[in-house]
């Protein structure tokens, strides 16, 4: 807000264009600014200067298939052509020149960034059909490939961009620019959450470090700061800094926050747009609500020995990655409405320029059995009919080597899988080219994915908006994108 001289008796002070207009004409020059902005949906919808954002349960647009989501976030860009699809003409040209040995058959031209003078480079792995649908997997990833006959399998997907943020954030997002909220923000701000003592988003991370791009994955951007995701850690304490450090008189924290409420209740009331003043206070009393109620959610003690074995949570391989997912099952029992899960490492795990077949083994062996464990666990417990998993990272990779044992990046085809709510089970959706190095055929964009997980949810994608420099926003910005539901992949 800009700010211009007023001059009194006591001098020359600076005051805000607001406070010019509450102090002059009566205050008749606020009321009508209070009037614009009202017809521009800026201000409060609820009384006491309020703009009504909570996380209390919303109704969704129309009936929806799923409650919550699972997003696990593969930062890296898992190889399609090493674990979803699989490419016999890779295999037969292996070491040959592309365009030598496809004699012009394929159109693509793969960018030099780093590569071996374009020489293709097979799949170490091999691949197996699974279930009665006769999915093809990976030998590396042979619980993922159980799954098959519950999966909805996406090999045609593409995005805008090679570098890993910028990637990151366009399938998080929906764009490839900074600053806009994350599909988990926008599903909590369409819907709430059912459980009040909870964040409605939740993420999981490798407790020795953050992912690529850290936070700018789970951001609320622009909207209320009340739809960021919210950290939780696998590993001590799993809410940081929610219990005091030293013991507290029986009372004594519900008189702090009375009297932290009165205090930003005086400020929202100077400035009632202020977003982040309500948030405040909602985090505060979201926080004394966990309280009680956090640590028992993620007792992992009560988990039957059992159990504990189908997230490999007695193996030193698998018992990090299974954590995480055996804590995402709890927190969506718990009524928790997005959790986000990231893989074991700093950085992105899944980025193989060089030492693919030495590097997949490692990072497989941590999550296969643990990502099929919460599957297998969902279903028991008869969650997988209400909850959506969704399995992706932010692009695909080369079917052509860099170093002679790695894969550069590639943003033109990806694979990632879905299960649960209404998709199709048993399903491949779309193809890529004969190397898997471009989507060819019924080829899915982000915001196509995002329309779709929202339409799952009960919300329309045109209608979840919000106003934002002078602008109705949303998730797909489909007018733009021309992104639509994916009718094709439900059932």
């Amino acid at each position: 807000m800009s700010s211009f001289p007023f001059t009194t008796d006591s001098g020359c002070h600076l005051i805000t264009r607001r406070q010019m207009l509450e102090r002059t004409g009566m205050g008749l020059g606020s009321i009508a600014l209070t009037y614009l902005l009202h017809l521009d949906g800026a201000l409060a919808r609820e009384e006491g200067g309020s703009r009504g954002f909570d996380l209390r349960p919303k109704k969704s647009h129309f009936e929806p298939k799923v409650k919550s989501v699972i997003l696990m976030m593969q930062n890296g860009g898992p190889s399609q052509m090493d674990l979803f699809d699989p490419k016999p003409i890779l295999q037969k040209y292996s070491g040959k020149n592309h365009q030598e040995a496809l004699k012009d058959s394929t159109k693509v031209e793969m960018f030099q960034g780093g590569s071996q003078a374009n020489t293709l480079m097979g799949s170490p792995f091999k691949f197996d059909h699974y279930g009665e649908s006769g999915i093809e997997f990976s030998n590396v990833i042979p619980n993922i490939g159980s799954l098959a006959d519950e999966m909805c399998m996406i090999r045609s997907m593409h995005t805008g961009h090679n570098n890993h943020t910028e990637a990151l954030i366009m399938f998080t997002s929906g764009k490839i620019f900074q600053g806009r909220p994350t599909f988990g923000a926008w599903i909590s701000y369409g819907l709430g959450t059912e459980n009040q003592n909870l964040p409605a988003y939740i993420v999981l991370r490798d407790p020795a470090g953050y992912n690529t791009s850290g936070r700018l994955t789970w951001t609320s951007g622009w909207l209320p700061a009340l739809y960021e995701g919210t950290e939780f850690s696998a590993q001590g304490s799993a809410v940081l800094n929610l219990h005091p450090t030293s013991p507290r008189p029986e009372g004594f924290l519900r008189g702090d926050l009375d009297f932290l409420e009165k205090l930003n209740r005086l400020d929202q009331r100077r400035d009632p747009r202020e977003s982040d003043l309500e948030t405040r206070i909602q985090n505060y009393e979201l926080a004394a609500g966990m309280m009680p109620v956090t640590d028992q959610i993620l007792d992992m003690s009560k988990e039957t020995p059992a159990t504990q074995k189908l997230y490999g949570l007695d193996n030193s391989k698998t018992k990090a990655y299974g954590l995480r997912c055996l804590m995402a099952r709890k927190l969506i029992e718990a009524g928790v409405r997005f959790v986000q899960i990231h893989p074991n490492g700093k950085g992105q795990p899944w980025d193989h320029h060089g030492k693919l077949k030495g590097s997949m083994i490692s990072v497989c062996g941590a999550q296969d059995l643990p990502t099929a464990g919460l599957i297998q666990d969902l279903k028991q417990r008869g969650l997988l009919e209400s909850t959506l998993v969704i399995w992706s990272g932010e692009f695909g990779r080369l079917p052509i080597t860099q170093g002679g044992t790695g894969r550069d990046h590639n943003r033109n085809a990806f694979t990632l899988w879905m299960i649960g709510g209404n998709f199709k089970r048993g399903y491949v959706h779309g193809a890529t080219d004969e190397v898997a190095y471009a989507a060819v055929e019924n080829r899915v964009g982000v915001s196509d994915l995002h329309a779709t997980i929202l339409d799952q949810l009960g919300l329309d994608h045109d209608k979840v908006s919000y106003r934002h420099s002078g602008r109705d926003e949303t998730l797909t910005d489909s007018p733009v994108t021309e992104a639509r539901v994916l009718d094709e992949l439900l059932a």
